[in-house]
């Protein structure tokens, strides 16, 4: 007999926003980049990639970050993080998605790996007051995939890994938080997620 879950842990960037990849794309275009340069320089360099584990650690301030990755870039370093993800909108489909999924009695929360809160807030705008727990990376330094930071989301939202839903558009996250015991949906398309989350939840999303 199928055990529907009964928690909901939702990654915010690509999943509450609009994805993250067009964003920088459309950067890339404006300051005059080749394409994947934001790639290539943070996220395939290895000091790059460590800068930025650093920041969603919290062990660097975001102004910090920026200084460090314009200097890779070669662009101005002036609220880099916020240029960067500027065309970030909510992606309404699944705000109301998961709207729909507490009032369906489906905890729901919200682990984010950070990007710095200051000078740019990627939460401005988003009332994260409306889930059952949030838990923002940089604020208990430690980052996804590590084990510790989802067992503290499951601890905060009083559920054990087996009920849980994990929603994240970074697939490489989806493995070790399946090995705790959580059930994972890649976030691509938000009908396509929204259909695998009803799935699970038994619940209807609308």
């Amino acid at each position: 007999m199928l055990t529907h879950r009964t928690g909901l842990i939702l990654d915010f960037g690509g999943v509450l926003t609009t994805p993250l990849l067009p964003a920088v794309l459309a950067f890339e275009q404006r300051e005059g980049l080749a394409e994947g340069a934001c790639i290539a320089a943070l996220y395939l360099d290895e000091d790059g990639v460590r800068c930025t584990h650093d920041l969603e650690r919290g062990a660097v301030t975001q102004a910090e970050w920026n200084i460090a990755a314009a200097r890779r870039l070669g662009v101005a370093a002036d609220n880099l993080m916020g240029r960067i993800f500027a065309d970030l909108r909510p992606e309404t489909a699944m705000i109301k998605a998961a709207a729909a999924a507490r009032r369906a009695g489906v905890a729901v929360g919200i682990l984010s790996n950070s990007v710095g809160l200051d000078p740019w807030n990627l939460y401005d705008g988003y009332d994260l007051d409306l889930y059952d727990a949030v838990v923002i990376s940089e604020q208990h330094g430690m980052r996804k995939p590590e084990p510790a930071v989802f067992q503290l989301m499951l601890e905060m939202l009083g559920k054990p890994a087996e009920d849980c839903v994990f929603v994240d558009d970074t697939e490489q996250y989806l493995a070790p938080a399946a090995e705790l015991g959580l059930a994972g949906v890649h976030a691509k398309h938000p009908k396509e997620t929204i259909a695998q989350l009803e799935a699970l939840l038994g619940v209807f999303l609308v």
